[in-house]
Protein backbone atom coordinates (compact mmCIF):
# COMPACT_ATOMS: atom_id res chain seq x y z
CA UNK A 1 0.00 0.00 0.00
CA UNK A 2 1.20 3.58 -0.96
CA UNK A 3 0.18 6.98 0.64
CA UNK A 4 0.93 10.51 0.52
CA UNK A 5 0.45 12.03 4.03
CA UNK A 6 0.01 15.89 4.56
CA UNK A 7 -0.05 17.59 7.91
CA UNK A 8 -2.96 19.76 7.82
CA UNK A 9 -5.09 22.48 9.81
CA UNK A 10 -7.82 21.94 8.10
CA UNK A 11 -9.61 19.57 5.29
CA UNK A 12 -13.02 18.97 3.60
CA UNK A 13 -13.89 16.17 1.29
CA UNK A 14 -17.15 16.77 -0.98
CA UNK A 15 -19.20 14.34 -3.54
CA UNK A 16 -21.87 15.96 -5.64
CA UNK A 17 -21.77 18.87 -3.55
CA UNK A 18 -22.50 16.86 -0.52
CA UNK A 19 -20.15 17.60 2.45
CA UNK A 20 -18.57 14.28 3.56
CA UNK A 21 -16.57 15.13 6.16
CA UNK A 22 -15.12 18.31 7.58
CA UNK A 23 -11.41 18.08 9.97
CA UNK A 24 -9.44 20.06 12.42
CA UNK A 25 -5.67 19.62 12.29
CA UNK A 26 -4.29 16.41 11.87
CA UNK A 27 -3.16 14.06 9.38
CA UNK A 28 -4.48 13.72 5.83
CA UNK A 29 -3.43 10.50 4.36
CA UNK A 30 -4.20 9.60 0.40
CA UNK A 31 -4.30 6.31 0.08
CA UNK A 32 -3.69 3.38 -3.03
CA UNK A 33 -4.03 -0.22 -2.56
CA UNK A 34 -1.58 -2.15 -5.01
CA UNK A 35 -2.38 -6.11 -6.54
CA UNK A 36 -0.15 -7.81 -3.85
CA UNK A 37 -1.16 -6.13 -0.71
CA UNK A 38 -3.79 -7.39 1.96
CA UNK A 39 -4.75 -6.81 5.75
CA UNK A 40 -0.98 -7.07 7.12
CA UNK A 41 -0.70 -4.04 4.67
CA UNK A 42 -3.51 -2.58 5.64
CA UNK A 43 -2.12 -3.08 9.28
CA UNK A 44 1.30 -2.15 8.68
CA UNK A 45 -0.06 1.15 7.11
CA UNK A 46 -2.59 2.21 10.28
CA UNK A 47 0.37 1.36 12.28
CA UNK A 48 2.71 3.53 10.91
CA UNK A 49 0.22 6.59 9.87
CA UNK A 50 -0.84 6.93 13.83
CA UNK A 51 2.76 6.43 14.59
CA UNK A 52 4.15 9.07 12.04
CA UNK A 53 6.47 11.73 14.32
CA UNK A 54 5.79 14.65 12.08
CA UNK A 55 4.19 17.23 14.77
CA UNK A 56 6.20 19.40 16.34
CA UNK A 57 7.38 19.00 20.08
CA UNK A 58 8.05 21.92 22.61
CA UNK A 59 11.64 22.09 21.32
CA UNK A 60 10.31 22.62 17.32
CA UNK A 61 11.37 19.17 16.35
CA UNK A 62 9.52 16.68 14.42
CA UNK A 63 9.35 14.42 17.68
CA UNK A 64 5.14 14.01 17.71
CA UNK A 65 2.59 11.37 16.66
CA UNK A 66 -0.98 11.99 15.90
CA UNK A 67 -1.48 9.62 18.51
CA UNK A 68 0.66 11.88 21.18
CA UNK A 69 -0.64 15.37 20.11
CA UNK A 70 -4.41 14.31 19.17
CA UNK A 71 -5.74 14.92 16.02
CA UNK A 72 -7.94 13.37 13.46
CA UNK A 73 -6.97 11.23 10.56
CA UNK A 74 -8.48 11.69 7.21
CA UNK A 75 -8.15 8.60 4.91
CA UNK A 76 -9.10 9.06 0.71
CA UNK A 77 -8.82 6.22 -1.45
CA UNK A 78 -6.56 7.40 -4.47
CA UNK A 79 -5.59 4.31 -6.94
CA UNK A 80 -3.69 6.92 -8.86
CA UNK A 81 -0.80 6.62 -6.42
CA UNK A 82 -0.54 3.42 -8.47
CA UNK A 83 0.08 5.34 -11.55
CA UNK A 84 2.99 4.53 -13.82
CA UNK A 85 4.38 7.29 -15.72
CA UNK A 86 7.74 5.82 -16.82
CA UNK A 87 6.71 4.91 -20.11
CA UNK A 88 5.51 8.22 -21.57
CA UNK A 89 2.52 10.73 -21.28
CA UNK A 90 -0.29 8.56 -20.15
CA UNK A 91 -0.26 6.82 -16.97
CA UNK A 92 -0.79 2.88 -16.75
CA UNK A 93 -2.71 2.05 -13.48
CA UNK A 94 -2.15 -2.07 -13.77
CA UNK A 95 -0.08 -1.96 -10.40
CA UNK A 96 -3.54 -1.15 -8.60
CA UNK A 97 -5.96 -3.22 -7.05
CA UNK A 98 -8.93 -4.48 -8.45
CA UNK A 99 -11.91 -2.21 -6.60
CA UNK A 100 -13.28 -5.48 -5.07
CA UNK A 101 -10.08 -5.63 -3.06
CA UNK A 102 -9.20 -2.11 -2.53
CA UNK A 103 -12.44 -1.01 -1.06
CA UNK A 104 -12.20 -3.15 1.47
CA UNK A 105 -8.25 -3.11 1.98
CA UNK A 106 -9.10 1.25 2.76
CA UNK A 107 -11.40 1.08 5.04
CA UNK A 108 -9.11 -1.84 7.16
CA UNK A 109 -6.74 1.05 7.09
CA UNK A 110 -9.41 3.73 8.74
CA UNK A 111 -11.05 0.38 11.41
CA UNK A 112 -7.12 -0.42 12.04
CA UNK A 113 -6.31 3.53 12.83
CA UNK A 114 -9.79 3.86 15.07
CA UNK A 115 -8.66 0.80 16.76
CA UNK A 116 -5.36 2.31 18.22
CA UNK A 117 -7.19 5.29 19.45
CA UNK A 118 -7.45 7.73 16.78
CA UNK A 119 -10.72 9.41 15.40
CA UNK A 120 -10.51 8.86 11.42
CA UNK A 121 -13.16 9.89 8.96
CA UNK A 122 -13.25 9.05 5.39
CA UNK A 123 -13.60 9.88 2.06
CA UNK A 124 -16.03 7.86 -0.73
CA UNK A 125 -14.37 4.83 -2.17
CA UNK A 126 -14.63 4.75 -6.31
CA UNK A 127 -16.67 8.58 -5.86
CA UNK A 128 -14.57 11.29 -7.54
CA UNK A 129 -13.56 13.74 -4.82
CA UNK A 130 -13.25 17.75 -4.17
CA UNK A 131 -10.42 17.55 -1.66
CA UNK A 132 -9.38 21.08 -0.30
CA UNK A 133 -6.84 21.26 2.63
CA UNK A 134 -4.74 23.78 4.55
CA UNK A 135 -1.20 21.92 4.31
CA UNK A 136 0.56 23.15 7.78
CA UNK A 137 4.24 23.36 7.81
CA UNK A 138 4.09 22.68 4.56
CA UNK A 139 4.55 18.98 5.31
CA UNK A 140 4.18 16.17 2.85
CA UNK A 141 5.45 12.26 3.61
CA UNK A 142 5.44 9.26 1.10
CA UNK A 143 4.17 6.24 3.03
CA UNK A 144 5.06 2.55 0.89
CA UNK A 145 4.37 -0.61 3.00
CA UNK A 146 7.17 -2.39 0.48
CA UNK A 147 9.43 0.35 1.68
CA UNK A 148 10.30 1.54 -1.94
CA UNK A 149 10.39 4.98 -0.42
Amino acid sequence: MRAVVQRVTSAEVRVAGERLFQMGAGLLAFVGVGRPDGREQAEELAHRLVHLRIFADAAGKLNRSLLDRGGTLGVISQFTLYGDARGGRRPFFGGAAPAEQAGPLIEAVAIAAESRGVPVVRGRFGAQMDVELVNAGPVTILLDTDKLF
